[in-house]
């Protein structure tokens, strides 16, 4: 450690994936930015959310519009972004298979850079990625169920957000060589602007068993962060990156995002961050203003806010059922949606931690009772409001 950098700094990026309207676009070198390229550049590293294996491959038939797989060529791209920390750990990484899995990790170590959150076994899937800068800085990728398929002790898949006790252990490990510990997590539901409460009590959990900032994906939207006393922070999506299919453009804000920068030396972390916009229909990424969103939302406020942002996420997911099932859900009466909602139907539902309607329904009802309008977050209030 005597020769460590005092002072380093990661970027990470949201969602990545090369398909539908991103087909071939890795061959356009205006793809992204200048100002977009610069940010990457000033940064000592780049962790990529790479959102599907590198594998020329098509659906068995089995995901539909769901299916993600890249061209190994896009590395190109993650290459002109500096990208040396491949995070794979998420619930298209293993849509080709094993081969695509293995296919990816190999694409990584050919060209260098190292992976988070995926591997052959459990043990391979948790391994961390250690940093010998600013104290030390380790760091492993987790993903949530029942999406995504789960490592075994002898199968391939991703290292489970559930799974308490072996997160803890990684997490000794890592503060028992390092300054910093960062988790990052692929997780919580689609196309929220606020975490679901059973989202921000796991990432809080994690900051309690020592992890000092988690950075997540997979909504597909940016999210809002929280920074607590102690110096540590939780940023609960970043949104797309590169990313644009038809599903997507069912949603609002799945065409804005957020770099973020860490910013570590041994004494504290700070941050930095830049908006982007996918410009739909040239389908390229440029900077964009930072969305009112991403704005730090204390516990008091997220108290008052969360009943709303679930009743606009019950919008957003009946916007996602009347675009998939559209004989069945579009102009459906109440009960239709109550009897969706009091059941165990909900593609992705995994008691008490992902799309539970249970928990999230009768949450969301209590909007009515207006105590959103005390929040003092006016910007973040409006936010919410246009996705109803």
């Amino acid at each position: 450690m005597a020769n460590q950098k005092n002072k380093t700094s990661i970027i990470f990026t949201g969602d990545i994936g090369f398909d539908r309207y991103m087909d071939q676009r890795w061959k356009d070198e205006n793809l992204l930015s200048q100002p977009l390229l610069d940010f990457f550049h000033s940064a000592d590293h780049v962790v990529a959310n790479v959102e599907g294996p590198l594998i020329d491959a098509e659906d068995n038939g089995s995901h539909g519009v769901f299916f993600h797989s890249m061209s190994p060529e896009v590395t190109q791209v993650l290459r002109r972004i500096g990208a040396d920390i491949w995070s794979i750990g998420n619930n298209h990484t293993m849509d080709a298979g094993r081969e695509g899995l293995v296919n990816t990790r190999a694409l990584a170590a050919q060209l260098g850079c190292r992976t988070i959150g995926a591997g052959l076994n459990e043990v391979e899937a948790s391994e961390p990625v250690y940093l010998d800068e600013a104290g030390g800085i380790g760091m492993f990728g987790v993903a949530y169920l029942s999406e995504c398929i789960p490592a075994t002790a002898t199968e391939p898949g991703i290292f489970r957000w559930n799974d308490m006790e072996y997160i803890a252990k990684r997490i000794a490990e890592v503060k028992g060589k390092c300054r910093w510990c960062v988790v990052v997590s692929h997780g919580g539901e689609e196309f929220t602007s606020l975490p679901n409460p059973y989202t921000r009590d796991r990432y809080l959990k994690f900051l309690e068993l020592g992890a000092d900032v988690v950075v997540a994906h997979h909504p597909h939207v940016p999210e809002n962060y929280e920074l607590f006393d102690n110096g540590k922070a939780i940023f609960y999506s970043l949104g797309n990156f590169i990313f644009d299919t038809n599903y997507q453009r069912v949603h609002q804000y799945t065409d804005v995002g957020v770099l973020l920068k860490l910013i570590f030396t041994e004494e504290k972390l700070d941050f930095e961050a830049t908006g982007l916009q996918i410009v739909r229909g040239d389908e390229r990424i440029d900077v964009a203003p930072l969305p009112d969103i991403f704005t730090d939302v204390c516990e008091e406020e997220y108290r008052l806010l969360a009943p709303l942002n679930a009743k606009a996420f019950d919008t957003e997911n009946r916007r996602t059922l009347c675009y998939l099932e559209p004989e069945r859900f579009t102009n459906a009466p109440e009960e239709v949606w109550n009897a969706y909602y009091n059941s165990t139907e909900p593609d992705g539902y995994y008691e008490g931690e992902h799309m539970d309607f249970h928990i999230i329904a009768p949450f969301a009802a209590t909007a009515a009772e207006g105590a959103w309008k005390r929040s003092t977050l006016e910007k973040v209030k409006q936010y919410i409001l246009r996705q109803l």
